[in-house]
């Protein structure tokens, strides 16, 4: 192989992942055998083994027990809203805000439980680790669909034994860090947001409906107030199926 050459696998990969995009194989139709991709493109039985795990692990093409290997229905992205802060109006949540422009659906689920901090969770909240906090789970949903994730984390040294300890029970039970904070005179002045992607792991994608291999977004969100943070968030989304839209106000 000469320099800058592509290996062989990769030219074959290359190949049937155009005529997947161009429609030559769309969707739920049979990818080619091990032994056809051997013989049209004149390689090995390894290179054409490995081309079809690099389709596999693109998540373009996937194995049915039994019958083969199968091109997947593409959808097309959806978009998740995120933006800057808005205070509530007429008792919706900011989950339901940040959908309502695109007409979605959004109900959730939660579970809270008090957990200690781990060493990154302690870093994230500038707390000791081993410190209390509150730690809630969330699957978000659109018409019934898992769209999205969230895991947050509260220091009980700022919400325990306060009306706000439960981010989803009480008198402000589903409002936002803002307002439950706000309600404890705790002001919150800043939100910090870093996005990343990654493969996801096999608990995600078992509640997002993906298939192992697939990458996920995740919004790593911490809430702080005067410097100090109140809150920490990973934000988990599945790739193939939405993409995240910042909308900021212009200050």
């Amino acid at each position: 192989m000469t320099f800058g050459e592509q290996p062989a696998y990769l030219r074959v990969a290359g190949d049937l992942r155009k005529k997947i995009a161009d429609g030559s194989l769309p969707p739920h139709t049979r990818l080619p055998s091990q032994a056809r991709i051997r013989e049209e493109y004149g390689v090995s039985d390894t290179v054409a083994l490995e081309a079809r795990k690099v389709l596999m692990a693109e998540g373009l093409v996937e194995g049915r027990s039994g019958s083969g290997t199968y091109v997947r229905e593409r959808p097309v992205p959806r978009k998740i809203a995120r933006t800057g802060y808005r205070s509530l109006s007429g008792g919706s949540t900011p989950f339901r805000q940040e959908q309502a422009a695109d007409g979605a659906r959004g109900t959730w689920e939660s579970r809270s439980e008090q957990a200690e901090a781990s060493a990154v969770i302690a870093e994230r909240l500038g707390i000791r680790v081993g410190e209390r906090v509150m730690c809630t789970k969330y699957v978000f949903r659109d018409a019934g669909e898992a769209m999205m994730l969230s895991t947050s984390w509260e220091p009980l040294a700022v919400t325990g034994r306060t009306p706000v300890m439960l981010p989803e029970e009480g008198p402000l039970g589903g409002c936002g860090v803002v307002e439950r904070m706000a309600a404890i005179d705790v002001v919150v002045d800043n939100v910090a947001e870093e996005v990343g992607a990654r493969p996801g792991l096999a608990e995600e994608l078992t509640s997002l409906g993906g298939v192992p291999g697939h990458v996920v977004i995740v919004v790593q969100r911490t809430y702080y107030a005067s410097g100090r943070p109140v809150e920490t968030a990973d934000v988990v989304v599945p790739a193939d199926r939405y993409r995240i839209a910042y909308h900021l106000p212009v200050k």
